[in-house]
C-alpha cells in the first residue's frame, strides 16, 4: 500500500533505458503476409486483443501476443489480467488459480486439453511453474462440456502449448530482472518449427530464474481489535523464495496418406529455495535482546519435476474421423523442510535460565502418475455432428512424509544470532500420522456429442458418465491409524449432462447459454484415516475415506458484441448450485488435548450456491480517432453462500470482485510503444474450524515500454509491482470450538506482507 516507490538505481536505471530506447533512429517493419511467420508474433507493431472463437460452449481466448508486451514468466502472470482469475498466494506468487475466486480444486487446468497432475491435496496445477514461452494461447472454458473430465466447477483453463502446425521459423528471448534488493535474475529460451519427415517438427526450450523478496511484520494481542493493554508480541521477518525453472517441449506431426499423427512432450523442472528468519519481541517497537523471546529460521528446498507426453492417431472410418490418444503424466514433489527455533522467555527469568533449542526437519515426497487412453469416434449424420468416446485414467499418488525432532536446553543465551547445530539421526519411516499412504483412483467415463448448426445458431447436447473406484492404503506400521481403515476403498458414479447454445443476432452481436453439470472429487488429505492431534488449534482431526465428490448444476448466460474490426466486449452471468458440500463437523469425540477439545472430521452435509457477474472488454479507441490506442478491461462481480458450523458465509476466500484495467499506446513514427495494467482485488475471508483469516491484497501497477528495431529484433523494458503491493491478514484464533462459538480468542494476530518494483529488460530475435 502507499505512495509509488522506486529506488534511486531503480530509478535512474528505467529512465536511461526508456530514454535509450525512445530515441533511436524509426524503422518501419515489414508486414508479414504468411501467418506462420514469427515477426507476427515477436514484432507485431500492433495491439493484439482478445480473440473471439466460434466455439458454442462459452469460453474466452487469449493468445500469447495479448500478455506479451509485458513480458509474463509463468502463465500464473499471464492469468491475472483474465476475467474472474483470483490468488490467494504470497505477494508476486501467482501459483493456484481461483476461477471465480473459489478454492484451487474447483478450477480445472489442463495442458492441450489433457488434465495434469499437481502436488495441491486440492488436486490442483500450480500454473507458476509453466513458462510463458511454451504457450500458444490460454482459455478459459467458463462451462463444462462432456468431452472433458467433469471436475470443473468453477470451469477449467486449457494452457496450449505451441505446436509444429502453427509455427515457421524461429526465435531466441533473453533479458534479465532487478529486485529490490539489488540481486538479478537471467532467462533465456527459444522455439524453432520447420519441415521434418511427413509433416513437421516444433522444439522448445527455457531457462528462467525467479526471485521474490518480502518482509512481513506481525503484531499479536490476547484479543481484538489490540490495544496495548492486550499486546502479547510482535514478530519481525525476512522471506527470500528464489527459484530457476528448466523447460522443454517437443512437438511432431506426421501425415501419412489420409492417418495424421503426432507426438509430443512437455517437461518442467524447478528448483527452488524458501528461507524465512524471524525474532519475536516482547515489545511493539525496539530490538534489545532484552526483549527477544524466540529466533526461528526455516529453510525449505523444493525440487519438482513436471512432465507429460502423449501420441495421437487420427484416421478415416465409418464416414468419420476416430482418433486413439494414449497419454502419461508424473508429477514429483521432493522438499526438505528444515526449521530451528530458540526459545528465550519461556519462564519469568529471560536469560540465561530454562531456554532450549528446537530443531525440527521433515522430508517430504509425493509422487503423482496419471495413464490416461481415450478413443474418440467423429462423424457428420445429417446436417449433425455427432462425437462420443470412451476414456480411461488411472491416477495414483504415493506420499512419504518423514519427520524428526530434537531439542536441547540452552545453558546460557549466546550474544549473537546462535547457531547450535542440531542433532539428527535417521528418519523414522511412518513418523508422521498418516504419512506413509497411496491413494488410488480408477475411472472409466464413456461420453456422446449431438451438435448442429445454421446461419444464426448453433447447439451442443452431451452426456457424460463418470465412474470413479478410489483406494486408500496407509502404512501398516502407522499407529495413527486404526487397523481396520488402513486399506479402505470407495466407489462412487456420476451422470453429467450439459448443453450450449449460441445465437449469432448480427455480424456484431451474439448471445450464448450453458447448462451443466459438474462435480469436485474430496481433496487427498481429506481422505486419509490417519489420526493428527492438534491439528485444529487444540481440536485433533481424521479424514474420512467414505467421502463422496460434490456436485455442482451450473448455467451461464452471456451476450458479447464485436466493437470494430478487432475489438470485442462481452457480459456474462453465471450460477453454481452445489450438494453434497464437503464440511467439517465435530464428531463429538474428546480430542488429545482433554476437556472442551474434540476430533473433528469432514463428510458430505447440506448445499451452497456461488453466482457472479463477468464483464470483459478489449478494444481499440478509433472512435475517439486514437487507433493507435487500445484499451482492456474486465471486472467480475462474485459471491456465494453456505452454512457451516458457525452460521452463513461465503466460499472460503472468495474475493467479492476482481478486476484489470490497462492500455496500450502505438507510435508508429518511431517504431515504439508503451502501456500500462493495474489489477485489484477484493478482500477474501475463510472460516475453518478454530480460524478465522481476512486476507486483502493492494494493488498492483505494471508499465512496458518497446522498441522495434528492423524486422526481427524487439526490446522491451517492463516494470511491476510499482506500488509496492502488500498481503495484509488478520487472525482470530481459537483453541477449541466452544471458544470459536463464544468468541473467546486465544490469539488476534494482524499481519502485513510487502514486496518491491520488479525491473525487466527482454531482447527478442526471430530467425
Amino acid at each position: 500500500m502507499g505512495a509509488p516507490s522506486l529506488s534511486p538505481r531503480s530509478a535512474l536505471v528505467s529512465i536511461a533505458v526508456a530514454a535509450a530506447l525512445a530515441a533511436s533512429y524509426p524503422v518501419v517493419a515489414q508486414q508479414v503476409a504468411n501467418e506462420n511467420q514469427l515477426e507476427e508474433v515477436v514484432i507485431t507493431g500492433k495491439i493484439v486483443y482478445r480473440n473471439r472463437i466460434e466455439t458454442t460452449e462459452p469460453a474466452l481466448q487469449y493468445d500469447l501476443e495479448y500478455f506479451q508486451r509485458f513480458e509474463p514468466q509463468t502463465v500464473g502472470d499471464m492469468m491475472k489480467r483474465v476475467p474472474s482469475v483470483a490468488f490467494l498466494g504470497d505477494v508476486l506468487e501467482y501459483d493456484g488459480v481461483r476461477l471465480r475466486g473459489l478454492d484451487s480444486g474447483y478450477t480445472q487446468i489442463l495442458i492441450n486439453g489433457e488434465k495434469v497432475p499437481g502436488a495441491g491435496v486440492d488436486r490442483s496445477f500450480f500454473v507458476d511453474r509453466i513458462p510463458a514461452e511454451l504457450i500458444e494461447r490460454v482459455e478459459i472454458l467458463r462451462s463444462n462440456s462432456a468431452n472433458r473430465s467433469g471436475d470443473a466447477v468453477a470451469g477449467a483453463l486449457n494452457i496450449v502449448l505451441r505446436d509444429a502446425a502453427t509455427l515457421e521459423g524461429g526465435y531466441i528471448r533473453a533479458g534479465v530482472a532487478r529486485f529490490n534488493d539489488d540481486k538479478y535474475r537471467e532467462t533465456v529460451g527459444g522455439v524453432y518449427g520447420t519441415e521434418f519427415g511427413a509433416g513437421r517438427i516444433l522444439l522448445g526450450a527455457n531457462v528462467q530464474g525467479r526471485r521474490n523478496p518480502k518482509e512481513k511484520f506481525s503484531l499479536r494481542y490476547s484479543e481484538p481489535p489490540g490495544t496495548a493493554e492486550t499486546f502479547d508480541n510482535r514478530e519481525d521477518q525476512t522471506d527470500l523464495r528464489t527459484s530457476r525453472d528448466y523447460s522443454f517441449n517437443i512437438d511432431l506431426d506426421q501425415k501419412f496418406g489420409e492417418t495424421d499423427f503426432s507426438w509430443d512432450l512437455f517437461l518442467v523442472k524447478t528448483d527452488r529455495v524458501q528461507q524465512e528468519n524471524s525474532i519475536e519481541y516482547s515489545a511493539i517497537t525496539g530490538t534489545q535482546p532484552t526483549l527477544i523471546e524466540t529466533i526461528n529460521d526455516q529453510v525449505v528446498d523444493i525440487d519438482q519435476t513436471s512432465w507429460n507426453t502423449s501420441a495421437k492417431l487420427k484416421w478415416p472410418m465409418m464416414d468419420g474421423k476416430t482418433t486413439i490418444k494414449i497419454g502419461y503424466a508424473k508429477f514429483e514433489d521432493e522438499k526438505f523442510d528444515f526449521e530451528e527455533e530458540y526459545e528465550y522467555r519461556r519462564d519469568s527469568v529471560p536469560f540465561p535460565e530454562d531456554d532450549r533449542y528446537t530443531g525440527d526437519q521433515e522430508k517430504y515426497s509425493i509422487v503423482d502418475d496419471e495413464i490416461e487412453a481415450k478413443i474418440e469416434h467423429r462423424r457428420d449424420f445429417d446436417d449433425k455432428e455427432v462425437e462420443f468416446g470412451l476414456q480411461l485414467r488411472n491416477k495414483q499418488r504415493d506420499s512419504n512424509i518423514l519427520y524428526d525432532r530434537n531439542r536441547i536446553t540452552i545453558g546460557n543465551a549466546p550474544a549473537a544470532r546462535p547457531t547450535i547445530p542440531g542433532v539428527f539421526g535417521p528418519f523414522a519411516v511412518g513418523s508422521v500420522p498418516g504419512g506413509v499412504s497411496t491413494i488410488e483412483e480408477d475411472r472409466l467415463d464413456p461420453f456422446v456429442r449431438l451438435m448442429g448448426k445454421s446461419d444464426a445458431f448453433s447447439w451442443e447436447v452431451g452426456l457424460r458418465y463418470e465412474t470413479t473406484e478410489t483406494r486408500v492404503s496407509i502404512d501398516p506400521l502407522d499407529s495413527s491409524v486404526d487397523a481396520a481403515s488402513r486399506d479402505v476403498s470407495r466407489d462412487y458414479n456420476e451422470l453429467l449432462p450439459s448443453l450450449h447454445l449460441r445465437w449469432t443476432l448480427s455480424p456484431a452481436d451474439r448471445v450464448h447459454a450453458s447448462l451443466a453439470r459438474s462435480m469436485r472429487r474430496p481433496n487427498f488429505d481429506r481422505l486419509s484415516p490417519a489420526l493428527l492431534e492438534e491439528e485444529l488449534g487444540d481440536n485433533d482431526y481424521v479424514g474420512n475415506p467414505s467421502l463422496l465428490p460434490e456436485t455442482a448444476w451450473g448455467l451461464d448466460v452471456g451476450y458479447e458484441r464485436r466493437i470494430g474490426d478487432a475489438g470485442v466486449a462481452g457480459i456474462n452471468f453465471f450460477y453454481r448450485d452445489i450438494t453434497d458440500l464437503l464440511e467439517d463437523y465435530n464428531t463429538g469425540t474428546e480430542g488429545s488435548a482433554g476437556d472442551d477439545t474434540f476430533v473433528v472430521s469432514t463428510r458430505n452435509v447440506g448445499d451452497g450456491t456461488v453466482y457472479g457477474v463477468e464483464l470483459d472488454m478489449s478494444t481499440p479507441l478509433t472512435v475517439f480517432g486514437l487507433e493507435n490506442t487500445g484499451v482492456f478491461f474486465n471486472y467480475s462481480w462474485l459471491d456465494s453462500d453456505v452454512e457451516d458450523a458457525f452460521g452463513s458465509r461465503k466460499f472460503n476466500s472468495q474475493s467479492d470482485y476482481v478486476f484489470n484495467v490497462g492500455f496500450i499506446h502505438e507510435m508508429p513514427s518511431l517504431n515504439a510503444s508503451f502501456g500500462t495494467t493495474f489489477r485489484k482485488q477484493a478482500d477474501a475471508f475463510q472460516r475453518i474450524v478454530a480460524e478465522e483469516v481476512t486476507t486483502s491484497y493492494g494493488g498492483d501497477l505494471e508499465a512496458f515500454i518497446e522498441k522495434r528495431f528492423g524486422e526481427n529484433f524487439v526490446a522491451r523494458l517492463t516494470a511491476s509491482n510499482l506500488l509496492d503491493s502488500s498481503k495484509d491478514e488478520v487472525f482470530n484464533k481459537f483453541k477449541t470450538i466452544d471458544d470459536q462459538l463464544s468468541r473467546s480468542f486465544d490469539e488476534y494476530e494482524l499481519e502485513t506482507e510487502t514486496a518491491g518494483p520488479v525491473i525487466q529488460l527482454a531482447f527478442r530475435l526471430t530467425l
